[in-house]
């Protein structure tokens, strides 16, 4: 089945590595225009680069901090003029809180929940504006089971599908559908279990066996079911949370 994509304006956050950068790339091999926001310039523009040489589109980078609403907004409004409107916005920036303390707890609201309603928000008009439209948020496994070590981020991808039920609801008679995914353990380069791999070696393996297919889920994985989401195969889902782990929640 060929996912098409051709013409669409997709928008994706934290679009300059991992996740992310692997979901650009699938919308620019299908022939979306593209546009990605970091907080790092010289991730972003090596992202930018080889976004230009995957797909034919426009390609548009920009540094943004979603935890930030006016950058938000600055951002917002620069992507849509590069790419003449948006119809598809994938949220997938992370504050990536490993712990229980205040700051992982402030982390966590302030670039999950709240970077996913700043720029939303920011994106609606140009959503209800655009074409077969969709939000694409980014949960995680974690949301599905207690998460002693990770509370803070636990909690916050549980709001952010709570979240993505009610922008659905919100949403629909605009004519914008808006979906999450929650990926299982995923691991890319300078992600998180790409550095538990050289650091807790014992954790990393014990992890990877947690997997009826014995290995991490990669970037690629993830981004397969963002096409399909954000493409016309998927223009009769909303309000759903699709679990992406390879089978890692089955306990078998």
């Amino acid at each position: 089945m060929k996912l098409d994509l051709s013409g669409r304006r997709a928008v994706v956050t934290g679009g300059s590595r991992g996740i992310g950068l692997a979901t650009a790339m699938a919308f620019a091999r299908a022939g979306a225009h593209i546009s990605i926001c970091a907080r790092k310039p010289e991730a972003l523009e090596k992202a930018r680069t080889a976004l230009a040489v995957a797909g034919n589109g426009i390609v548009h980078a920009e540094t943004c901090d979603v935890a930030d609403a006016a950058s938000v907004a600055r951002y917002v409004e620069a992507a849509a003029l590069a790419l003449g409107g948006i119809d598809i916005l994938v949220n997938n920036v992370t504050g990536g809180s490993t712990g229980i303390t205040e700051a992982d707890w402030m982390k966590a609201v302030n670039v999950d929940i709240l970077g996913t309603v700043h720029v939303s928000n920011a994106a609606q008009p140009f959503l209800e504006a655009g074409s077969c439209s969709c939000i694409i948020n980014v949960a995680s496994k974690a949301a599905f089971r207690p998460n002693p070590r990770g509370q803070a981020y636990s909690a916050a991808k549980a709001a952010i599908m709570n979240l993505t039920a009610s922008q659905a609801a919100a949403m629909g008679r605009k004519g914008v559908r808006v979906n999450c995914v929650a990926p299982g353990s995923t691991d890319f380069p300078g992600g998180f279990w790409d550095r538990v791999r050289t650091s807790d070696p014992e954790r990393y393996a014990k992890t990877a066996r947690s997997f009826p297919f014995g290995r991490f889920g990669t970037e690629q994985d993830i981004a397969g079911v963002m096409l399909f989401l954000a493409s016309p195969a998927g223009s009769w889902i909303t309000g759903q949370t699709i679990l992406v782990d390879g089978g890692q929640t089955l306990g078998a």
